[in-house]
């Protein structure tokens, strides 16, 4: 019987807490695109403040959480209620004691994200209450976070909703439970801090009609909402609609107790509901396994236990504990091993706080999700019991769909395929990133493959269009865009802007929107442009400035991730990519932009070519050299040589088996496997894909349920980047042979590597609906069976043989 495989997170199964949904923006006022809001940007409690002596107020940057509320009388329940809504750094809005929406969508001050948002469901005839929990993390704010001044904003789209506009009608408190705690973590880590509450200060129910206001005070008013179109000298945020979604929220439970001490769980906590009781005067410790990496706002609910502390850390991983002689000295590291195990480990994460007040039904939740498999309950009680009534996690991340499918035979596909998408979902919010847990910075080198999966699985686009932008945005005078956008502390990595110069490709071949490219393509001239200032009479590039990563590799000449540089400041890495660059941009400015600058790169694409052939080819090794001196060989410089057309045909094919025979080359790391496995494939390989993946079966045998950072597993900083995920890619793109031929996906290219499967199914989603492929292989006979979109050719390649297709049903026997 076939097994069945798809590529779905049943794990994330439960309760789904719908958001409002942002409204399109042909539903936004054309007044407020275009003039002064009436709704006034408010702040907490103080003394009075304008716009011009706002930035003096120091403790408006400051760490703070603030909340904002103010009650209003209709005398119906609406049909439609539609507001916009903004803040700095962070906002939860609430309707009525219901949380309708969060934000904003990270951006930058040019472009202020506002959420239109119509909360009209929540509404009901009568004294309503909206609310807003407002937060400035300070500074130790995420990097990712850019932040002015510590702000609220909420704008009623007509004359009806102008009601709720923000001004000091709004009543405002400054909630003192709380405190920023440092995170101590092993390895580079920028996500913002954990956070210390006291229940004897917080402010409870505060979100709720009935809850009694009076001692609260008029919000400070900084100055009118203004629009990026309507920025006249403006100074602070210019309000742009969002373009994204709400977040996904869903009720997501642990899996099990892996260990307690100093308490009796129930069984089946906390998987199911249970009262777990920490006796007076004592110590309890939990360590609970949610059997899968998540990102999650962990929910508490305790009752009790007067001046007892908690706290809860979040871990990818436990670590073990010993000492490593390097080079004659034992320092101390901290390698995770099996992911899975959990007896002699460390625990080592980030760790929130909470104070007890004694009352019952005491509830806490961070006010940033936390990223975790396992998390550490530590108790110490006082004079008093403390009963934890329940804990679980709400799962939040950007709301792909994942519409693949695949059936085969072959569980390790399966396996990958979840694991893939699972680590894709996690590296995905509000922008994509690297990974949730350590940095949640959008990396272009991350970026490119992390929306190549987004098309390839959920055919949604936005979240790459977005990252696509805001990289334009990021692009510094001399041309090339930062490594890392949005960043408050600004890092430039020039080969990374060239990923996003073949990211924009990679979106002109998939999506049917050249107009999105077309405005794009200033940027990829600036990006090229600054290429030129370093590049010599023949086109090689000499002594390019910044951090010119390539992969985390280790060999001779690597350094920091840098492909070594040759006495002249050579690289030819450096020279094979932006020879590549040079062809996609070539490509693009042909079709939609200036043809003059197509043939001037395609010219000096030309021209690098013989000089990459001439400098870095070894007659005798056979084999592209890494710099001009020819002592340094890595899988990355010949790869991008087969990828940049400089070696091709029988040649191409013969470089590509020494790469996988010579075990003295650098390696690829699992991030750039994604472009030595591309070369492969074009260089006739394909049919070996399955048996490359390896490091991927390493990772699932250590019990990782996402692709760790690095190819060096056991000692990864991260569980998590979605720079491994390219077999979610591959397994539809290169064994389903499902390719775009045109741009804009216009034409299917199918050409599907099977090697030793002899039977395989699957599906993707295509602009124009879904590509559907069954494949059966017995006897060297194919009886292929492909479904195409209505309105949708393409040519089916089997065995250096096309053959047209048409939309619709296509069958073949060959």
């Amino acid at each position: 019987m076939r097994a069945v495989i798809r590529t779905a997170l049943s794990f994330f199964t439960g309760v789904v807490l719908l958001l409002a949904q942002p409204l399109v923006a042909q539903q936004i006022s054309a007044d407020l695109l275009q003039k002064l809001w009436k709704a006034q940007w408010i702040t907490g409690p103080g003394v009075p403040i304008n716009r011009f002596n706002a930035t003096s107020d120091h403790t408006l940057k400051e760490y703070g959480v603030f909340k904002f509320r103010k009650t209003i009388e209709l005398t119906g329940k609406p049909a439609s209620f539609i507001v916009h809504v903004s803040a700095d750094n962070r906002y939860k809005l609430f309707v009525n004691g219901k949380q309708v929406a969060q934000g904003p969508a990270r951006g930058d001050l040019y472009f202020w994200n506002f959420e239109t948002l119509d909360i009209a469901s929540s509404l009901t005839a009568g004294s309503n209450t909206v609310a807003a929990l407002v937060w400035n993390d300070g500074r130790q704010k995420p990097e990712a976070q850019i932040s002015y001044l510590t702000a609220f904003i909420l704008q009623g789209n007509s004359q009806q909703e102008e009601i709720l506009n923000t001004n000091d009608s709004w009543k405002t408190t400054k909630d003192e439970s709380y405190q920023p705690l440092a995170v101590r973590v092993p390895g580079y880590y920028v996500a913002g801090p954990a956070e210390l509450v006291d229940m004897n200060k917080h402010v409870k129910g505060w979100n709720k009609p009935a809850y009694d206001d009076s001692k609260w005070v008029k919000a400070r008013m900084i100055g009118p909402g203004l629009t990026k179109d309507a920025a006249v000298n403006s100074t602070g945020w210019m309000l742009v609609p969002s373009p994204l979604p709400q977040m996904e929220m869903t009720i997501q439970r642990l899996s099990a107790t892996r260990k307690a001490e100093g308490v009796q769980v129930p069984a089946g906590f906390p998987a199911t509901k249970a009262k777990v009781t920490i006796p007076a005067h004592s110590k309890a410790t939990l360590l609970l396994d949610q059997g899968f990496l998540t990102n999650a706002y962990p929910t508490l609910l305790f009752s009790g236990g007067r001046n007892a502390s908690v706290s809860m850390g979040y871990a990818e991983g436990l670590y073990i504990r010993k000492n490593e002689n390097i080079n004659g000295f034992f320092i101390p590291t901290l390698p995770k091993g099996n992911r899975n195990e959990v007896d002699g480990k460390t625990f080592i994460g980030k760790t929130d706080s909470v104070l007890s007040d004694g009352s019952a039904n005491q509830e806490y939740t961070p006010l940033w999700w936390r990223t975790y498999r396992y998390i550490q309950v530590k108790v110490y009680t006082k004079e008093e019991p403390l009963i934890i009534e329940d804990l679980y996690g709400t799962f939040t991340g950007y709301p792909f769909v994942n519409q693949a499918k695949l059936q085969t035979k072959n569980q390790d596909m399966g396996k990958m395929l979840d694991i893939g998408w699972r680590t894709a979902r996690l590296c995905a919010f509000e922008t994509y990133m690297d990974c949730p847990y350590y940095e949640q910075l959008q990396y272009i080198g991350d970026a490119r493959i992390q929306a190549l999966v987004s098309y390839y699985n959920a055919g949604d686009d936005r979240l790459a269009r977005y990252g696509l932008t805001l990289m334009d945005h990021s692009r510094i005078a001399e041309g090339i865009t930062l490594s890392r956008y949005p960043t408050d502390l600004h890092q430039q990595i020039p080969t990374f802007s060239l990923w996003w110069v073949a990211m924009l490709h990679d979106y002109y071949m998939y999506r049917p929107d050249s107009l999105f490219i077309q405005d794009k393509l200033p940027g990829a001239r600036g990006v090229l442009s600054f290429f030129e200032r370093y590049q010599q009479a023949d086109g090689s590039l000499q002594n390019v400035p910044y951090w010119v990563f390539t992969d985390w590799a280790q060999g001779k000449g690597w350094d920091f991730g840098m492909a070594p540089i040759g006495k002249k400041g050579e690289s030819a890495v450096l020279d094979l990519q932006l020879l590549w660059t040079y062809q996609l941009a070539s490509e693009l400015e042909n079709n939609l932009g200036v043809k003059e600058l197509a043939r001037m790169y395609a010219s000096r694409a030309d021209t690098l070519k013989q000089t990459i052939q001439s400098k870095y080819w070894d007659q005798a090794k056979g084999l592209y050299a890494d710099t001009e001196g020819k002592d340094a060989f890595s899988q990355h410089t010949n790869s991008l040589a087969i990828l940049a057309g400089v070696v091709s045909g029988e040649k191409a094919t013969a470089l590509a088996q020494k790469l996988l025979a010579d075990t003295t080359l650098v390696p690829a790391s699992i991030y750039f496997k994604f472009y030595l496995h591309q070369a492969f494939i074009k260089a006739g390989l394909g049919n070996q894909y399955l048996s490359w993946l390896d490091k991927w079966r390493e990772n699932m045998t250590l019990g990782l349920t996402t692709w760790a950072e690095i190819s060096e597993v056991s000692t990864a900083r991260s569980d998590c980047h979605a720079w491994g995920s390219s077999p979610n890619i591959e397994f539809f793109r290169t064994i389903l042979g499902i390719e775009s031929d045109a741009p804009g996906f216009a034409k299917i290219k199918i050409t599907p590597h099977l090697g030793t499967i002899q039977d395989i199914s699957g599906e993707m989603p295509h602009p124009n609906g879904k590509i559907a492929v069954t494949y059966k292989l017995q006897k060297n006979t194919l009886q292929a069976e492909i479904h195409l979109p209505e309105n949708t050719t393409g040519t089916f390649n089997w065995k250096d043989k096309n053959y047209q297709l048409k939309g619709g049903k296509n069958n073949f026997k060959l």
